[in-house]
């Protein structure tokens, strides 16, 4: 076992079924081939005989070799922690596009287009590394989405199947009875709901994560860095407005009792339902690998103390990339109070109000200004010096002549972000950070982290020499940059 991932060794995979052992959970998928079904390694159905067993780094896989979920343990609310998660890799873009529902209404041409790379050469690389090709990646995905919703939520089939990314009833109908070998409507009478119930614009889901998750470090952290209007954090729960796809609403986030962060939605076309869970996912950093990343960073003896005392540390990432770019501009050369100030009136003044109802329902007060609306003023009611206003101006232009400015592969991001006049090296390393969720980027011109470093005993001033001192901590050199923030807050 090395890195999250793990060589499937028959042998070994039998050993850890039976010790029913949760530290796995995830990370492969037991077949059975006397029953046609895949589980979980915690399920907790009667153990198979050896050889009537496979084994599966993914459900995908399983799934592409003609077996089916288990009912019992429930596949789709495994901690989705794969080898490539957590990873700036083809495949692991690849997967956070289809999470996101792109393959919903678009197809695998595109997204290979969106990758930079040839049609045939993604679904080879689909096939080695995941076993299944994107197609059926996003069928699965849209599958185990309606599966929860039909467990988790009070939702008509209706609303479930358009929800979830299926385009028609009929075609969500014989997916699900083709993949569970029954209707939607009979497991839900097996659960003991109707089905009867309409949608009324809220429903709430549990998202799971791989324990061990520091919750305490990464609601301190955002709560230091919120859109006061836009987002809150009170009594433990997260609340922010959202624009997307021409739906506006507010979610709800807290921890579960569970390993699960508690999700309330309140919109009414849940349409936009897959790109709501990937980007609640991505902000909250449930795709990580708590273990390999703290067993990895623990191999430094400096950083070990900081890792033992914070075990499931997470990175904040983003929910919308373009918001965290304006922080990270208006927090040049400034304390982290004085750019919470800046983006509070960057907000009153260009974000648009949200509804009495909604008002009412969060506490919150305007939705965050867009790109076009940040261009078409001066911005001279934030009193910052002028470079900073043309290079908020800039990044606006380019974000609104290039939408996705701020997708792909970090590397590439960076180069794009760097030709901006006004964004360095620390905004730029900030951005991929927690907007791109690259768990390498670590921007050494950080301040804080330049002192939380100091009080470490590392002290370069040569970057090239700091550089290569935390080389050793990748390829999460952004949980070592948590780490030593959430030390200093301390």
């Amino acid at each position: 076992m090395s890195g999250g991932s793990m060589f499937l060794d028959p042998d070994t995979c039998y050993r850890i079924i039976s010790a029913r052992d949760a530290r796995y959970d995830g990370r492969f998928f037991t077949a059975v081939t006397t029953t046609g079904i895949y589980c979980r390694p915690i399920c907790p159905a009667r153990i198979p005989e050896r050889n009537h067993v496979k084994f599966y780094p993914s459900a995908f896989a399983a799934q592409e070799h003609g077996f089916r979920p288990c009912l019992r343990c429930r596949p789709e609310t495994a901690p989705d922690t794969p080898a490539w998660r957590g990873t700036a890799t083809t495949i692991g873009r690849a997967l956070r596009l289809i999470e996101e529902g792109v393959l919903d209404t678009g197809s695998v041409e595109g997204l290979a287009h969106r990758l930079g790379i040839g049609q045939r050469h993604l679904r080879r690389l689909f096939l080695k590394h995941v076993g299944a090709s994107p197609s059926s990646v996003a069928q699965t995905r849209r599958l185990f989405l309606a599966k929860q919703l039909v467990h988790e939520s009070t939702m008509s089939i209706t609303d479930i199947a358009l929800a979830s990314g299926f385009s028609s009833v009929r075609r969500f109908n014989e997916a699900f009875h083709a993949l569970f070998r029954r209707p939607p409507s009979a497991l839900r009478s097996e659960l003991g709901h109707n089905g009867l119930i309409k949608h009324h614009g809220s429903i709430v889901l549990k998202l799971r994560y791989r324990p061990p998750y520091d919750w305490n470090a990464i609601s301190g952290f955002m709560v230091d860095r919120l859109y006061l209007g836009v987002e809150r954090f009170e009594g433990g729960v997260y609340r922010r407005s959202f624009a997307l796809d021409g739906q506006i609403g507010i979610i709800s986030v807290t921890k579960g009792l569970g390993d699960w962060l508690q999700v309330e939605i309140n919109c009414q076309d849940l349409k936009v339902l897959p790109l709501l869970l990937a980007r609640i996912r991505a902000c909250f950093d449930l795709g990580a690998d708590p273990e390999a990343i703290d067993t990895h960073l623990k191999q430094d003896l400096t950083l070990s103390p900081l890792v033992e005392a914070r075990p499931g540390l997470r990175v904040a990432g983003a929910f919308e990339p373009f918001e965290i770019g304006v922080r990270a501009i208006l927090g040049q050369q400034v304390s982290v109070k004085a750019a919470i100030g800046l983006g509070a009136q960057l907000v009153a003044v260009l974000g648009d109000k949200l509804s009495r109802e909604l008002h009412s329902q969060s506490g919150l007060t305007h939705l965050f200004p867009t790109a076009t609306s940040i261009l078409a003023s001066d911005l001279s009611f934030l009193g910052v010096p002028a470079s900073r206003l043309m290079c908020l101006k800039e990044f606006s232009q380019a974000y609104v002549e290039d939408p996705t400015l701020l997708t792909g592969p970090p590397d590439a991001v960076i180069g794009r972000l760097l030709a901006i006049k006004g964004i360095g090296p620390w905004t730029a390393a900030y951005i991929g950070l927690r907007a791109l969720g690259d768990p390498d980027a670590f921007p050494f011109g950080d301040v804080a982290l330049k002192r939380g470093l100091e009080d470490l005993g590392i002290c370069f001033s040569d970057l090239k020499a700091l550089n290569a001192r935390t080389n050793s901590w990748r390829p999460w050199r952004a949980y070592a940059a948590q780490h030593i923030w959430s030390s200093l807050a301390s």
